[in-house]
């Protein structure tokens, strides 16, 4: 079983927090859940639940949407991100993808990428190479650099939307609904590389996703939100093994099977 996040040192901290957008609408509702240095979250939950309000409440993109943070802390690292544009948030170390891909269509998958490393204010150079880093751990989008971003496949564009936000080189990175809309095989793809990004370089990931069964797969750590609130918490084994996660989120049987597992889940059972 993993270590509870209280077991290694908070990486990331979101401690009671509310979300309110227009002033009346709450989106969240005093949800709080901790995220230890080098280790994959899961934050799951049905569609409208709060996941992407409160990705977006530690990012900084709240604003942008006229949404709210009413309550609560979030710290980094230990320092407070109150008040903090969203460029400032990715300076400290956080980079979220967002929900959709969000690319930029008219642009090409190498400017799309150099965009992604420019908060750095890196030399042409140190630009050069971080892309050929991005390129090294996507083959498909080296094949593809010249090419505007509109023209790539749904899984493509999501190896560019996670590119681009590891070209800022965060120590965490929040993935917004990564499965949405991709084939399962791709889906798979993409996982895979969140936990060798994670295991080799040690970044910290929350994946906030309704795909529950391939989330935990690859998590350490999981909560479930519900209303806008955690209704439970626990390893990703645990979770796994609990009876009303697997009826709600991973789709049992009426024998008990969970259906769709992936191979190394089907091989350990």
């Amino acid at each position: 079983m993993s270590p509870s996040p209280t077991a290694r040192t908070p990486l990331l901290q979101v401690q009671d927090i509310a979300v309110c957008y227009d002033g009346a609408i709450q989106a969240v509702h005093g949800l709080s859940f901790e995220v230890a240095a080098g280790t994959v979250v899961a934050l799951l939950g049905a569609n409208g639940a709060g996941k992407t309000s409160t990705l977006k409440a530690i990012s900084g993109l709240l604003p942008a949407e006229r949404g709210a943070l009413t309550r609560g802390r979030i710290a980094f690292d230990g320092a407070d991100l109150a008040g903090l544009s969203a460029h400032q948030v990715v300076e400290r170390g956080i980079s979220q993808v967002l929900e959709g891909r969000r690319c930029f269509a008219h642009l090409s998958v190498d400017d799309n990428l150099r965009l992604g490393g420019l908060v750095r204010r890196p030399s042409r150079q140190d630009l050069a190479q971080a892309v050929e880093r991005i390129y090294a751990r996507f083959p498909r989008l080296k094949l593809k650099h010249r090419l505007q971003a509109g023209y790539l496949s749904g899984g493509e564009q999501q190896m560019l939307a996670l590119g681009r936000a590891l070209m800022a080189r965060p120590r965490l990175v929040l993935l917004d609904e990564a499965s949405m809309g991709l084939a399962p095989q791709m889906v798979e793809e993409i996982f895979a590389t969140v936990r060798e990004l994670n295991g080799q370089e040690g970044t910290s990931f929350v994946l906030s996703d309704q795909n529950a069964v391939m989330a935990l797969a690859h998590a350490d750590w999981g909560y479930l939100v519900e209303g806008g609130r955690v209704v439970a918490s626990g390893s990703a084994q645990a979770l796994r093994e609990r009876d009303d996660v697997q009826e709600f989120y991973l789709g049992s049987t009426r024998e008990g099977r969970v259906r769709y597992l992936p191979e190394r889940w089907r091989r350990a059972a």
